[in-house]
Formats: structure tokens, C-alpha cells, sequence
């Protein structure tokens, strides 16, 4: 919530603080073993053998945190996890990033990391599906794949030894993104789930949550099994696609509108999760109001208030 720029009046000044300090509240209340600041211990039951890891330090025979944020635990592992950070790579991470330059045999994309990460050719899946060793004739046609600015959606592969990541793009999932907006919001704001790939089929579109804090919201695209298909059915989708090369006008409309939704949260500094997402997006029909009608500080003020109901809720149901 720092550096909350909106224009507001008093009235709803008073609101919105009411509003923050109930989530505040509620959420002191949920995390108050978990939170630890600068020099609070860190109790470990009197557990044999753990390990201290990012964040602690060992003190008079204490565990102590040296940073604030969230005390995690991996079997006999003991971190802190920042609460504001910059996004830190691990393999398996789905993350969205744009390409800034074609070289032999990879591409180079900006990811909102300190380093830029390599997508090399081999480790993706070559337009036509079929798996076969890269030829010179692949190396020639990589502009015909991805170009400068494209948008791609990969997964973090590994890392060199001077600490550049390696991208693999090896299911149909993944690729060029197109007919959308990609958003750039703090990594924090994006916690690491087993599905970061949604489908809201009510609107017709696609939200993909990347790990190093881009996200994109576009046109619903098909995932095919190429291998599957055969020649004919394949140059009858092919002769359509190239018919349709527009995108309806409502679903232009509801991609703005889950855009304007992801920006009022990462505002707010609010988790991004496809489930408020759409809530947003509906409060926002149920007022009837414009697409740029959701960047008004009302709006701001309502979906605050909003969020401090809906997780009183929960809790009471807990």
C-alpha cells in the first residue's frame, strides 16, 4: 500500500482506510506466528538438526530473522520470504517475457530479472509438431517463429553458470502470445500455484500469471495436439484462422476489463488471483460501469471494501 497515488475525497479517504485497516486486521490476525520482523525469534520447537536458511541467523542459541517477511519451512529447512522482493528464478517457474533480440540458435528476452534469460531453438516445439533435429534451414527461419518485441510464454528451464536462465517452451501451451495486454505488477503480488494457466470461458479469455511479475490477459486460444492431427483437418484450421483475423468486439471489451481489474489490485497491493480477478470483473457489470470507469478512485474504494467482506467471511467460516 505504499505510494498509493489516488485522487480522493475525504469521504472516501476515510473508506478506504477504514477498509485497509480491516484487512490489516484480519490479516496480523492470520499470519502473527508466521510474520517476523528484524531480531524476532523464530520458534523451532526445540527440533534437532534444522537448517538455517535465507534470512536467519543463529544467536545465543536462538534462531533469529534478519529480514521481515514470512517464516517458511521445507522439511528441516527454515527461511524468510520477504515480503517485497524482487523476483528470484526456480526452475519450473512459468514466466512471460518479450523478446529484445534474435542471435544464432536463441533468442534473448526481457523477463524482469537483473539478467535477461535465452529461449534456445532447440528447446522448443518447431512450428510443424514434429520432433526432429534442428537444421540450418530452422536456424535461417527463426524470425518466421518469434521476432523482436514478441510476447512468449516459457518455463525456466535451469541456469548457467554465470546465472543467465534458460527458457524450454516444449508443450503447445506454451509460445507466442497474441490479441491481449500484458501487464507488468510486483512479483510479489503473484504467488507460485501448481496452475497459473486460466481459462475464464464466461469472458472468453485467458489470464497466465507469470512468476517474475508480467501477466497477460487475451483472447481465448485453443491448445491443439498437432501430432495428432491429420493434413486435411490441419489446412481447413489453417484457411480459418487466416479468415479470422479479428477479435470480437465484447471480447476486446472483457480483456480491457480483467486488465483494469489487475491494475486495481497490484494498486491496492492485493494477491492476483483469477478468483478476485473475476469478481472485479463482475462488480464492475453489475454497476454498469465503462471500462475506464474502473480506474476511478470509487471504484478503488469499492473493491477495498469488497475484499475486507469477503475475507471476514472466510475467516468467520474457518
Amino acid at each position: 500500500m505504499r505510494g498509493l497515488q489516488l485522487s480522493l475525497s475525504k469521504g472516501q479517504k476515510l473508506r478506504l482506510e477504514r477498509a485497509l485497516e480491516k484487512l490489516e486486521t484480519l490479516s496480523s490476525k492470520s499470519n502473527s506466528d508466521a510474520s517476523v520482523t528484524v531480531a524476532d525469534d523464530i520458534a523451532v520447537n526445540n527440533e534437532d538438526a534444522i537448517l538455517k536458511g535465507h534470512g536467519t541467523t543463529e544467536l545465543d542459541g536462538r534462531l533469529v530473522a534478519t529480514l521481515c517477511g514470512v517464516v517458511e519451512r521445507v522439511n528441516k529447512l527454515v527461511y524468510v520470504r520477504s515480503l517485497r522482493a524482487r523476483y528470484k528464478p526456480e526452475i519450473g517457474d512459468i514466466i512471460i517475457g518479450r523478446v529484445i533480440e534474435v542471435a544464432p540458435k536463441r533468442w534473448r528476452l526481457e523477463i524482469n530479472f537483473s539478467q535477461d534469460a535465452v529461449l534456445m531453438l532447440s528447446s522448443m516445439n518447431l512450428p510443424d509438431g514434429i520432433q526432429r533435429r534442428r537444421t540450418a534451414v530452422d536456424e535461417l527461419n527463426m524470425r518466421s517463429i518469434f521476432e523482436e518485441n514478441d510476447v512468449i510464454c516459457a518455463e525456466v528451464r535451469g541456469f548457467q553458470h554465470d546465472g543467465c536462465l534458460h527458457l524450454q517452451a516444449r508443450s503447445q501451451k506454451y509460445g507466442k502470445l497474441k490479441r491481449g495486454q500484458l501487464l507488468t505488477i510486483p512479483p510479489y503480488l503473484v504467488k507460485k500455484r501448481k496452475q497459473h494457466f486460466h481459462h475464464l470461458d464466461q469472458y472468453g479469455i485467458d489470464l497466465i500469471l507469470g512468476c517474475n511479475g508480467f501477466v497477460w490477459v487475451g483472447e481465448h486460444v485453443e491448445v491443439r495436439d498437432e501430432m495428432v492431427e491429420d493434413l486435411p483437418n490441419k489446412s481447413e484450421q489453417e484457411n480459418e484462422e487466416v479468415e479470422e483475423t479479428y477479435t470480437p468486439l465484447d471480447t476486446r471489451e472483457n480483456i480491457c476489463r480483467a486488465a483494469n481489474a489487475v491494475r486495481v489490485m497490484s494498486t491496492l497491493g492485493f494477491m492476483i488471483t483469477v478468483e478476485v480477478v473475476t469478481e472485479i470483473v463482475s462488480l464492475s457489470r453489475s454497476l454498469n460501469l465503462d471500462t475506464h470507469e474502473m480506474l476511478g478512485a470509487e471504484f478503488y474504494v469499492l473493491v477495498a471494501e469488497k475484499e475486507a467482506e469477503r475475507r471476514s467471511l472466510l475467516k468467520r467460516r474457518k
